[in-house]
């Protein structure tokens, strides 16, 4: 009789992912981390040799008071300078290493840290991976003087733009501007998408990450962990 092997679940992809991330941060430097229940899972990894590396910057305040509970320094972004690596999550990823992110709401000061590192490893479960992205909301992260019209220029490419609520509120980032999460879209050339929707005034940040893309995608698959290099 044939002994089945349960499906490991969601959560346990991301515990896997979260693990696998560690052999990319390099020993005595500042590791750049991101925002999310994945990246939560590779910061308590983190935690397990905290004593090889200095510290972190951290792209929203949920990781960094995680990184601190944890016993892991974190640094100001402004007060170092080129990271080495910087892991984080993604909402999709295509077969080109592009992404979508943001569903966190700290897409901004993902990108800035992403931006200063020479190489972002993105950790995700398989369901991630897609072809096209735009299936999953385009976060878009704008000031609110600006939000009905850019809802206008995204309708314009056939978007459909709401302003993310949280308890009954339009939710608030780390940096107190308004998301807009934008469905409809099917993002084929992300380059040229991010480009364009950031000479919209009044965006300050969109959710494609391809200027910023990935270098590395670790993923959960029922076989385990599967590298992409891009």
């Amino acid at each position: 009789m044939t002994n089945l092997i349960p499906a490991l679940t969601q959560d346990e992809l991301k515990t896997l992912v979260g693990l696998a991330a560690l052999r990319y941060v390099v020993p005595g430097e500042i590791v750049g981390v991101g925002t999310g229940s994945t990246v939560n899972k590779f910061i308590d990894a983190l935690a397990t040799i905290k004593d090889q590396v200095k510290g972190a910057v951290s792209s929203s305040e949920a990781s960094t008071a995680r990184l601190l509970a944890l016993g892991i320094a974190v640094f100001d972004a402004n007060d170092v300078g080129e990271l080495a690596v910087y892991i984080d999550g993604a909402d999709e990823i295509d077969y080109q290493g592009h992404m979508v992110k943001g569903g966190g709401a700290a897409l901004t000061r993902e990108k800035i840290v992403a931006a200063q590192s020479r190489k972002f490893v993105c950790i995700a479960d398989e369901s991630k991976l897609v072809q096209t992205l735009g299936q999953f909301p385009l976060p878009v992260e704008v000031i609110p003087m600006a939000v009905n019209r850019v809802k206008r220029q995204f309708a314009a490419l056939g978007g459909m733009a709401s302003i993310r609520q949280k308890d009954g509120q339009a939710l608030l980032t780390d940096n107190g501007q308004v998301i807009l999460d934008v469905t409809g879209l099917q993002i084929s050339d992300p380059l040229a998408f991010e480009s364009q929707v950031n000479q919209w005034p009044g965006v300050v940040c969109v959710g494609v990450f391809a200027h910023q893309k990935a270098s590395v995608c670790l993923l959960g698959t029922a076989q385990g962990v599967k590298t992409l290099d891009f």
